[in-house]
């Protein structure tokens, strides 16, 4: 009977550090959100009409488990000033740590 070798594949590339800590990010736009639209049920059908997001995905982002991405944020900056200062800020927080 013959032994089945395996193979060994090398990982190579370049580790690319997080651009910020997702907890954080998440947090960060789950905060602006409830600051300006609260935590009602009609602040989560406002969110909806902004993104087309569902109604459970918009939840995850209110209740900071999950952070939109893509088309959804940049709807949300469209909209919602809470949120696109919080991009900015979460922006200059990852420009002052490339810094140092």
């Amino acid at each position: 009977m013959r032994t089945k070798k395996g193979t060994f594949v090398q990982i190579t590339g370049t580790n690319v550090p997080p651009m910020a800590n997702a907890a954080d990010y998440r947090t960060a736009i789950a905060a602006a959100l409830r600051d300006e639209l609260g935590l009602t049920h009609r602040a989560i059908k406002t969110a909806m009409r902004w993104t087309g997001a569902s109604e459970r995905t918009v939840k995850y982002w209110i209740a900071g488990e999950r952070g939109p991405s893509g088309e959804h944020l940049i709807a949300l900056v469209r909209h919602s000033d809470f949120v696109f200062r919080t991009v900015l800020i979460l922006a200059n927080r990852q420009d002052d740590a490339d810094a140092d």
